[in-house]
């Protein structure tokens, strides 16, 4: 079966693309990993896959939180 991932990347909501930059950032910065705006082909992959990991724990914890109607 092919795949196409030509649109993989593409914002559902494009307004909201400011805003995961930003939570980008402040989960890079967290982690201790270096990222910057712009090209950051110096980081390992463990570096960029921290910070994505991290930010789909946290979409799913804040998910989860506002499915059960608690806030932590």
């Amino acid at each position: 079966m092919a795949s196409n991932n030509s649109g993989s990347n593409r914002m559902e909501v494009p307004q909201a693309k400011e805003a995961m930059n930003r939570f980008k950032m402040e989960v890079a910065s967290e982690l201790g990993v270096p990222l910057k705006a712009g090209y950051n082909g110096d980081l390992t992959s463990a570096q960029n896959g921290s910070v994505g990991g991290e930010m789909v724990r946290k979409m799913v914890q804040q998910y989860e939180q506002n499915i059960s109607g608690s806030s932590k």
